[in-house]
C-alpha cells in the first residue's frame, strides 16, 4: 500500500525532506559513527532542521512515517 497525505489538510506542516547526505560533509563524531559508510540519509523539516540521520533511504522513508509525517524525495 503506499499511502499518499499531499492531499490532507495541514499538511504542509507534517512534511519532511529525505536525502543522501556525504558521511564527509558531517561532524567527525558523525563520521565515527557511521561505521565506514560513504553517505547516510538525512531527514529534514521545512525550515531545514536536520530531524535523523540514518543509513539507508528506506528506513528514512519508515522513520517518517512511522511519526505521522509524509517524507519527499529531495535529489
Amino acid at each position: 500500500m503506499n499511502t499518499k497525505f499531499e492531499n490532507l489538510p495541514g499538511n504542509e506542516d507534517r512534511i519532511v525532506y529525505v536525502r543522501a547526505v556525504a558521511v564527509i560533509d558531517l561532524p567527525a563524531e558523525v563520521q565515527e559513527a557511521a561505521e565506514g559508510a560513504d553517505k547516510l540519509y538525512a531527514v529534514h523539516n521545512a525550515d531545514g532542521e536536520r530531524l535523523a540521520l540514518v543509513r539507508d533511504r528506506h528506513m528514512a522513508f519508515v522513520l517518517a512515517r512511522q511519526n505521522d509525517l509524509a517524507p519527499v524525495n529531495v535529489h
